[in-house]
C-alpha cells in the first residue's frame, strides 16, 4: 500500500484548495493548520519552488478516539494534505494514508480509526 493517495485536477492553484476545502469538510475533516512552503523556502533560502501547500486536516471525532486509546499518537495528527502546482492548470492533491502513517503504533483502536480515515480521505479525493 502507497504512504498517500493522490489526484490530479485540471484547474488553478487556489481552486483547488478551495476545492479540497471543501470535500474534507463533507468528510467531516477541518483544516486546522495551512503551510505555505513556496511563501517559506522562498524567504528562508530566497529559492523559487513551485506553488505547494500543506493543509494540515483533522477529524475531531477520529482524533479524540485515536488519542484516548494512545495519548502520544499526536505526533502524527493532524493528515496532511497536499496541494501541489505540478504545471499550468495540473494540480496535484496528495493526502496521507494513514494505515501506513500510523503502522508504528502498536495499538489495535488506533489501527482501526486509522482504516476508517483512510477511507473519509480517499473519499475527499474522489469528491473532486
Amino acid at each position: 500500500m502507497a504512504y498517500y493517495f493522490s489526484k490530479t485536477l485540471s484547474t488553478s492553484f487556489d481552486e483547488a484548495v478551495e476545492k479540497v476545502t471543501a470535500a474534507l469538510f463533507e468528510e467531516g475533516f477541518g483544516v486546522i493548520s495551512v503551510v505555505d512552503l513556496h511563501e517559506k523556502i522562498k524567504n528562508k533560502l530566497g529559492v523559487d519552488f513551485k506553488r505547494y501547500r500543506i493543509l494540515g486536516a483533522c477529524n475531531p471525532a477520529y482524533s479524540y478516539r485515536a488519542l484516548q486509546a494512545e495519548d502520544k499518537v499526536g505526533v502524527m495528527l493532524p493528515c496532511n494534505v497536499l496541494v501541489i502546482e505540478q504545471g499550468e492548470n495540473e494540480i496535484e492533491i496528495a493526502a496521507v494514508n494513514p494505515t501506513d502513517a500510523m503502522i508504528a503504533v502498536h495499538n489495535d483502536v488506533v489501527a482501526e480509526v486509522a482504516v476508517k480515515v483512510g477511507e473519509h480521505l480517499q473519499k475527499a479525493l474522489d469528491r473532486l
